[in-house]
């Protein structure tokens, strides 16, 4: 059982930093999320974390040897963001 929690470790140094990143900075006003954030940050800025976040867990998935994967979620993220186009181009104003 001890050798199961050793790649968990690994996860958590890079999750928990990233999850705080998620939540902290945040454009005031964002529909999409509760309005309310702790670092106002630029609708532009917002973006950029955002796509530095999610493709980077594909592109980690993809360098961790799971390609299929890491590929299947690179497109499904690039189809949400088409989806969600009205929110990017807000981001980008904001």
């Amino acid at each position: 059982m001890g050798h199961a929690v050793r790649p968990l470790r690994y996860v958590a140094v890079v999750a928990v930093p990233v999850a705080v990143l998620w939540g902290v900075f945040a454009t005031p006003a964002d529909a999409s999320r509760s309005g309310g954030t702790v670092i106002a940050t630029p609708g532009p800025l917002r973006l950029l974390l955002e796509l530095a976040v999610v493709f980077g867990g594909a592109t980690a998935l993809y360098a961790a040897g799971s390609r299929t994967l890491g590929v299947l979620l690179a497109g499904v993220l690039v189809v949400y963001h088409l989806v969600s186009w009205d929110r990017v181009l807000w981001l980008l104003r904001h």
